[in-house]
Order: C-alpha cells, then structure tokens, then sequence
C-alpha cells in the first residue's frame, strides 16, 4: 500500500522551511491505520518480542497498537517528571539545546526482548536515547519500528547495529 498518499505533508511547520509529515491523516482513516500497525507488528513477529517501548507521545500510537496486535506490554518512555516511580535518566541532544528522557527502573528486565517504535526517524537522537536506558536496564533490542523515515536526515546511521523497518521514507 501506498502510505504516503495518508499523509498530510505541511509546509512551512512548526518553522519556516520545514514540510511536516503529519500522520494524523492516515490515523484518521481505520482501515489504512490498522493496515500500517499491522504490517508493522509483522515485522516482530517471528522477533518474539516480550515488551514494546516507545517515547512520548507519538512514540504511543505506533507502540501501544503494535504491542496489542504483539499480545505484549507497552513501556511509555516519558519526559522528566512524568513517571511516578523511580526512573532512569539520559540527557540527549536536540536541535537547539538538550532535553531528557525517563523509563521506569523496574520496566524492563534483563534479557527481555524489546521492540523500540515511534512515529518518525529524523536525527535518531531520541530513539538512541531510548536504546541507551533499555540497554542500561539489561533489555535487547530486538528491532526497532518507524511509521515515517526522513532518511535524507541520515538518523538510521545511529542505528546501524540494529533491525530497523520503516513503513515508508522521505
């Protein structure tokens, strides 16, 4: 299927010379949505996956559909102080400065097999962050699933050591 026709591209956001791939379009439509998680969460299939992770918030339409159609839990990655017990922390870089990401401690267990998802790879600098504190936790990764991949960004550089899958590239 062709999703890219789904997706709503906008000029000009959240800044001036940047064309927004929005993939509210193609959530909008069920068939094509369930279609797109399902094509994802055959790709981690035969991965027998034990728990899937995504950041917020994004991270979580993409994550939570896929461990559902998996028959797995979901692990929200979240910003600082959104998680109610002890976390782990990693800082990572943004475009303009430095933002910081938090996992539960007791969220994944070692040797678990984990499936990393989000919506779009862009720089990888969040799922990288993501990869490092389920790493840290003993996880492994066992594949990691994008809806959208900016590949002129060059962001699956920072993941060459892993089974990556993206639905469609810009």
């Amino acid at each position: 299927m062709d999703y890219k026709q789904y997706i709503t591209v906008v000029p000009d956001f959240p800044k001036e010379g940047i064309k927004f791939k929005d993939i509210t379009t193609l959530m909008e439509n069920g068939e094509v949505y369930k279609k797109a998680i399902d094509e994802m969460a055959d790709f981690a299939k035969e991965k027998e996956i034990d728990v899937v992770v995504g950041p917020e918030a994004r991270g979580f339409v993409v994550g939570c559909p896929i461990a559902y159609a998996l028959g797995v839990g979901f692990v929200p990655v979240r910003k600082a102080g959104k998680l109610p017990r002890e976390v782990i922390e990693i800082d990572y870089g943004l475009e303009y400065g430095k933002d910081s990401l938090n996992l539960h401690k007791d969220s994944i267990k070692p040797g678990q097999k984990v499936l990393i998802t989000d919506d779009l790879l862009a720089t990888g600098g969040t799922i990288e962050a993501t990869i490092q504190m389920v790493e840290k936790l003993g996880g492994v990764v066992a594949g990691i699933v994008f809806m959208i991949e900016l590949s002129y960004l060059d962001g699956r550089d920072k993941l060459k050591q892993y089974d990556v899958f993206s639905l469609m590239t810009y």
